[in-house]
């Protein structure tokens, strides 16, 4: 049977268009649009950083607003507190935010000896939970809010080969930031504590940051 015009025409164009490409064999790196034939691209180092997150102080700040807005709010239904000072469970709106911030606290303490926790080839002599449980024993704790800084400024001055890190400061912070909530302002109180633990934050975050053979254990 004779073919169709049409269909002889198709053939002819279909031979044509393989006579002309060339076809090229298929490689690995011809697949990826953005590979190249010299071999792969530059590696993309990791980006340097603590293996757990820092804690967000921020949340202490506003935490600290919360309890100023709560004693505007107990000042304002009974104007007599602020004449009476007692000693002794204050009005809920300022003993909930209050009592989340030094929740929170906590948390961020556990943070931090997290961090440490994770740090290859070293061994912090504070576990997490070591570190937050110890507040909780009476007298005790006067001590532990200087203990657990300095073993965190041991590491980063060793870190930094350098001392630039005192933690007795973080621990004359906590007990002023104790006082003043219990005697003066709670609000005041709150956002010393964290202002008082940024100080650990800023200098974690720069030891860390530094090279890692620069640890010593």
């Amino acid at each position: 049977m004779g073919l169709h015009p049409w269909s002889q025409s198709l053939e002819q164009t279909q031979s044509f268009e393989d006579g002309c490409i060339e076809k090229k064999p298929v490689t690995e790196t011809s697949g990826d649009p953005f590979g190249s034939a010299n071999g792969p691209g530059p590696t993309v180092p990791a980006s340097a950083g603590p293996p757990v997150a820092m804690p967000k102080l921020w949340i202490g700040y506003l935490l600290a607003v919360a309890t100023f807005i709560g004693e505007m709010i107990a000042v304002a239904r009974n104007p007599d507190i602020v004449k009476n000072v007692e000693f002794g469970v204050p009005p809920l709106e300022i003993f909930l935010p209050a009592f989340v911030a030094r929740a929170y606290w906590f948390v961020c303490v556990y943070r931090y000896h997290k961090i440490l926790a994770a740090v290859p080839r070293y061994v912090h002599p504070i576990s997490p939970a070591k570190a937050v449980g110890f507040h909780f024993i009476p007298f005790y704790n006067l001590f532990w809010v200087f203990k657990w800084p300095d073993a965190i400024a041991e590491y980063v001055n060793a870190r930094l080969h350098a001392r630039v890190m005192r933690g007795w400061v973080l621990g004359v912070g906590i007990l002023g930031a104790a006082l003043c909530q219990m005697f003066l302002d709670a609000a005041f109180g709150v956002a010393l504590r964290f202002l008082s633990t940024s100080y650990i934050s800023g200098f974690l975050s720069r030891a860390l940051a530094a090279p890692e053979n620069a640890a010593q254990t």
